[in-house]
């Protein structure tokens, strides 16, 4: 072999190489449902990868998701169908329906419908009003204050003080000045409480709940199954396309004369051999990590979420023997099924917080969060714990935390400031 001859294959190697670990890297970062994706795509660009489809269907991870399998609209329509319109009302009720936003609100120019359907003011409204009484409640308004109103109207037990505070006094009550509606209406601050608590049930985006997000199905990729001290991780087999060699089309043209034909199965025989190894590395890889995460955090597995322990993406890559970014891509929107449910990998990777008692012990962001949740709850609400008293509170239970740390996972726990939590009964 000549010099030029012997760099160029090296060269060519070289390139081959890193276009196989690069396949590699994308492969392992991705999702079941987006892993599926793609070797449907790969599949149509190479005749000789050929697919079976997953043998678990994703259904059973798609039951927290609503069953109706109908639009907005589509639910809309099928409860005009029981109301007695005339033509020009159905026609005008229909497109004032697709005209909702995801949300199931109505953002409308009302000259537009008063001047295509000739009718007045009045009968726009009306018209408004018909899809408003619609389910789910909340439909059709044109902002939040008529959503929430509209939705308690509905509630037999809602006092009409409150439906006055929504719609008289709505931004004030929003910004919660509430001592200026109470005495603008003549009612006790622990009304205007209760309307606050009355509002706190409705929901905001009333049509949402019909919304085909399919990007939010969950398929775990491993399953943890505990017997007694034993705990043991698989990887949730079958819910992932199974790519196979399709023998009939190069028995087919294996022997074909044409050089460039001979060139291009070789091509595409060398592209499935890389796809079918960077996939069983992708399994290599999930397992270990798997078994890892299992390993430092068994007393989740053994005891549940109030045993988390600190653990870092670097503690899980010097037990498998990989780099960092390699864990990364491995824990990225995959999930594992547990005892107590389906949790995403990345959260069983929390920030440590020092315990008071030495510098070695420490204890997980998890346990903190959930020892504030704990004093919030048991507070009294009508003399609402500070910040600067939950730090006290906490140090007392072994978490040494600042004042900016406790405001920190108070907000993401969505726990209000003290002031907001105040309850006057």
């Amino acid at each position: 072999m000549n010099l030029s001859a012997g760099l160029f294959q090296q060269q060519q190697q070289k390139l081959q190489m890193t276009q196989q670990l690069s396949q590699a890297i994308t492969i392992l970062q991705y999702s079941t449902m987006e892993l599926n994706d793609f070797l449907e795509s790969k599949a149509m660009e190479n005749p000789l990868i050929q697919l079976k489809p997953p043998k678990r269907k994703f259904a059973e991870w798609q039951d927290f998701v609503s069953d109706t399998t109908k639009s907005l609209s589509e639910a809309l329509l099928i409860q005009l169908n029981l109301k007695s319109l005339t033509g020009v009302e159905r026609d005008c009720l229909e497109e004032l329906i697709f005209s909702l936003d995801d949300n199931g609100y109505l953002h409308i120019e009302p000259g537009y419908f008063l001047k295509k359907y000739e009718i007045g003011e009045e009968e726009l409204e009306s018209t408004i009003s018909m899809i408003q009484s619609l389910e789910p409640a909340g439909i059709g308004a044109r902002s939040l204050q008529e959503c929430i109103h509209l939705q308690l109207d509905r509630r037999w037990e809602v006092p009409d003080f409150v439906l006055t505070i929504v719609s008289d006094h709505f931004q004030a009550f929003a910004d919660r000045k509430w001592r200026e509606i109470a005495k603008a209406m003549g009612i006790e601050l622990k009304e205007v409480q209760a309307a606050a608590d009355f509002v706190t049930q409705c929901n905001p985006r009333p049509g949402a709940v019909f919304a085909k997000d399919f990007s939010h199905y969950i398929v775990p990729e491993l399953n943890v199954r505990v017997r007694g001290d034993d705990v043991t991780v698989a990887l949730y087999d079958g819910t992932s396309i199974t790519v196979t060699f399709n023998k009939e089309y190069t028995d087919f043209l294996g022997h074909h004369p044409d050089r460039d034909v001979a060139s291009y199965i070789k091509e595409k025989n060398q592209e499935f051999e890389w796809l079918v190894l960077s996939l069983r590395q992708r399994k290599q890889t999930m397992l270990k990590v798997g078994k890892a995460i299992v390993e430092k955090q068994r007393g989740f597995f053994l005891h549940g979420p109030g045993h988390l322990q600190p653990l870092t993406l670097r503690q899980i890559a010097e037990e498998v023997g990989a780099h960092e970014s390699t864990i990364s891509r491995a824990v990225r929107g995959k999930y594992v099924q547990t005892p107590y449910g389906v949790f995403e990998l990345k959260s069983f990777f929390t920030a440590a917080v020092r315990a008071v008692d030495t510098a070695e012990e420490t204890v997980s962001a998890g346990t903190v969060k959930r020892e504030l949740q704990e004093l919030v709850n048991q507070e009294d609400k009508r003399k609402p714990l500070s910040d600067q008293k939950l730090v006290a509170l906490l140090t007392e239970k072994g978490c040494d935390v600042s004042r900016r740390t406790v405001a920190k996972y108070r907000d993401q726990l969505g726990i209000p400031s003290s002031s907001k939590r105040k309850r006057y009964e």
